[in-house]
């Protein structure tokens, strides 16, 4: 029974192909990473500009000051997305990224539609949500990339990222359930 188990579970072993370092770098993985990295690039310098609006529309203390740590945490994403570029030797550039761009209008809609008060905190932390899980699904990916292609600094910079992403969606969630979102289920709307 016991050779049948191994046998089995090297019939299922996921084999990585031994690659040349020299065909990665123009591999079609490496292009996908390349991109990838530019579309966050962009994305995370259009929070550094939107981040700080969503905590002056915020009236809940604890709401900014988690906003504005998070601001803090993306001035440091900026220098470790700086930092993969280098590990791969191209220029670090963004390249615009279209889902972020979306995620932050309607996050900048909720803020303009919603009354001040827990209304409108309960959708900004609902926006600001939105966003970290894209950021948390698109470090994520990066990191895998970066594993696969053999990146090591990279995965270690891509991986301290996302531990701040998932970090920031958590500290958003203590923040909601703490008050934000009772309050805003028990008070009644103006409009």
């Amino acid at each position: 029974m016991k050779n049948k188990s191994s046998a089995g579970a090297r019939k299922n072993a996921t084999v990585v192909p031994t690659v040349k370092v020299s065909s990665m770098q123009s591999s079609q993985l490496m292009k996908l990473f390349e991109d990838g990295l530019k579309d966050i690039y962009w994305a995370e310098k259009a929070l550094i500009k939107n981040i700080s609006k969503m905590s002056k529309n915020a009236t809940s203390i604890k709401l900014s000051e988690a906003l504005d740590n998070h601001l803090e945490e993306t001035y440091q994403h900026v220098e470790r997305l700086d930092e993969v570029f280098q590990v791969i030797d191209k220029k670090a550039v963004g390249k615009k990224c279209v889902a972020m761009e979306g995620l932050i209008d309607e996050c900048v809609e909720i803020m303009e539609s919603c009354e001040k008060g827990s209304m409108r905190d309960a959708g900004i932390i609902a926006g600001a949500q939105k966003i970290e899980h894209y950021e948390i699904a698109t470090y994520g990916t990066l990191r895998q990339f970066a594993e696969t292609l053999g990146l090591k600094k990279a995965v270690a910079l891509l991986s301290s990222t996302l531990e701040d992403e998932k970090s920031a969606d958590e500290t958003l969630s203590e923040v909601a359930t703490s008050a934000i979102n009772i309050d805003a289920s028990t008070t009644k709307s103006k409009k």
